[in-house]
């Protein structure tokens, strides 16, 4: 694996790195767009957006908060993959400066016009690929192609919602799908990646007597080839005539290949249990989709928000901390800070899964599951601020956050 080279950086250290800025307004946006969305929904306020609240809820969750997470993610893997210096200070802010642009926006794109909006909302996911594709190519890193087409993925979705909001095409739902199955494809190639990678490295360390996680192979392979094609169905036609075979089949594929990484031996570190545990979201997020065919119990919301509060909210707070504690050199464990963090997010995910059978509680269930999510990312906020905002300590130096 190549060596990152890092220019003298004599600005702040929160724009020394990608994951600095992006995982700490991620993290602040998730925290506050989910209680906007109950206000909105429980008819307290009127969203000043073009989008309807539904399509406003999903695009700002997938394109805002999501594309932020994988930004941060990328800005700092890709530097690892090419040798190549991450970028700092003014390009960094200038990235930033349009994420944001996009989030306000979007939120008030009623006022400012759907083309204006469709504009200002566009130019990060399409200048963030550009970036992306000139270090992959200038470091000749061909093996990460996939995340740029990932990249251009979310920009093609987006850009559906936006053609949607403008009257061309009723493309707003597919885009948001679009969105969706492509932040899970992310989480089913990396984290195929890392999780076993982590587990390993970890049972070396703490319990050398288990037997290590199974190795990249055909069952993997077949994994990866499954879910692509079933999310792909999903986003273009969910109702296509094959489409719980190939969801059932996921599901059980994906669960096999997680049963092979050890995940049960890992519990005396919550650190790398949480990716074990968001990883099952998405094997079960699957098996309710095709369960929905068969025997509907549950709304097809209820696998939709296995797979974004479940899958996607668990895993993402699974590689920010990660990643944050590792690049701030903190200690690489979970203290009870973020210990919290990782039971506030599943509490989200099985309240919000469970609301639709709550009938004349359903409203308070909503609400149990916001403040379960806005208080995991509240919480990533307050722990992780100063060791986003401050230079990186000694390695290993200080207490567990």
């Amino acid at each position: 694996m190549a060596i990152p080279r890092y220019r003298r950086q004599d600005g702040p250290a929160f724009l020394s790195a990608g994951f600095r800025p992006f995982f700490l307004l991620a993290a602040f946006w998730a925290a506050v767009a989910i209680p906007i969305w109950l206000i909105v929904l429980t008819g307290q306020y009127q969203l000043p957006s073009k989008l309807s609240p539904v399509v406003w809820h999903v695009h700002e969750m997938i394109f805002g908060y999501g594309a932020a997470v994988v930004a941060g993610f990328l800005l700092t893997a890709i530097p690892n993959w090419t040798g190549r210096m991450p970028l700092q200070d003014g390009p960094l802010v200038l990235l930033l400066a349009l994420w944001m642009a996009g989030r306000f926006a979007v939120m008030f794109s009623a006022a400012l016009g759907a083309q204006s909006v469709a504009v200002l909302d566009l130019a990060f996911p399409a200048v963030f690929a550009i970036a992306v594709a000139r270090e992959i190519v200038a470091g000749g890193n061909w093996r990460n192609l996939p995340m740029l087409a990932a990249l251009l993925l979310l920009l093609a979705g987006n850009l559906l919602v936006h053609l949607g909001a403008l009257g061309v095409a009723p493309t707003a739902e597919i885009g948001n799908r679009i969105g969706v199955a492509t932040l899970l494809l992310l989480i089913s190639l990396i984290g195929g990646r890392i999780i076993p990678s982590f587990t390993r490295n970890w049972l070396a360390k703490a319990r050398p007597q288990i037997s290590a996680p199974a190795t990249f192979g055909a069952v993997d392979r077949a994994a990866l080839a499954i879910v692509a094609l079933t999310l792909a169905v999903w986003a273009y036609q969910p109702n296509f005539a094959v489409a719980a075979w190939l969801e059932l089949l996921a599901g059980l594929t994906v669960g096999l290949r997680l049963a092979r990484w050890r995940g049960h031996a890992t519990l005396r570190e919550p650190l790398v249990t949480i990716l074990h545990i968001g990883y099952g979201w998405l094997a079960l997020g699957f098996l309710l989709l095709a369960a929905n065919h068969f025997v509907p119990i549950l709304p097809p919301t209820a696998a939709l928000h296995a797979f974004t509060v479940g899958a996607i909210g668990t895993m993402t707070l699974a590689v920010m901390t990660r990643a944050s504690l590792g690049h701030t050199g903190r200690p690489v464990t979970a203290g009870r800070g973020t210990t919290t963090i990782y039971a506030l997010v599943t509490i989200a995910a099985v309240v919000r899964l469970i609301a639709p059978l709550g009938g004349a509680h359903y409203i308070l269930l909503l609400a149990v599951a916001g403040a379960a999510w806005s208080g995991a990312f509240g919480l990533f906020v307050l722990l992780y601020a100063k060791a986003l905002a401050l230079p990186r300590a000694r390695d290993g130096v200080g207490q567990p956050i």
